[in-house]
């Protein structure tokens, strides 16, 4: 019976040890596949719903949010996410008004492949930090943003590669909304760290 209880103990430690790493580390996870939705308001009519492996819109009378019910200033976000190639979508960060977003009173590091003005299209942070060609694309795929705002500092990283890095402070904190705006959108993974 005692080696059985030493036998038990030993996972106990290890998982015990992985959760107090995970604790120091400082990211909280905001969307862990299908869990965490409750940590979010929705904005607008989209069909948001869990499916297997994601939280997922594909439908609505017009744009939709998950608005996170927290609001932060200085963060590093990372957003793993599906877009289908006809997608219109973005993340947008420090926003002012939480039930009335725009992407002139947010920041938008855009997820739009068929934007007109491809400038401002997916990479590109819109009004402020255009993307260089050549362009990126997302559609039918999962892709990976990671997004820093510290200060004035705005870094925006897709799959690895820089695709904005200015300075603008209009903004200084606010919630975090995940867009929906056309085709299909899944998150799987959204972990934010305060700065």
């Amino acid at each position: 019976m005692k080696k059985l209880a030493k036998f038990l103990a030993i996972p106990l430690v290890i998982v015990s040890s992985l959760y107090v790493h995970a604790q120091r580390d400082g990211w909280v996870t905001l969307i862990d596949g299908t869990e965490g939705m409750d940590n979010f308001n929705v904005v607008g009519d989209a069909n948001w719903h869990t499916d297997a492996s994601s939280v997922r819109a594909t439908e609505g009378s017009g744009a939709s949010w998950l608005v996170t019910k927290d609001s932060y200033s200085d963060f590093v976000l990372r957003v793993e996410f599906w877009a289908s190639h006809d997608a219109n979508s973005g993340i947008y960060m420090r926003c002012q008004e939480p039930t009335r977003i725009t992407d002139r009173n947010c920041y938008e590091a855009n997820i739009f492949d068929q934007r007109p003005d491809l400038s401002y299209g997916t990479g590109g942070i819109v009004h402020v930090a255009a993307v260089e060609e050549p362009y990126p694309k997302v559609g039918d795929h999962w892709n990976t943003y990671k997004i820093t705002l510290d200060g004035d500092r705005l870094l925006v990283e897709l799959n690895g590669e820089v695709t904005a890095d200015v300075r603008d402070s209009q903004m200084s904190s606010g919630p975090i909304g995940l867009q929906w705006g056309r085709g299909e959108l899944r998150f799987r993974k959204v972990e934010i760290m305060e700065l």
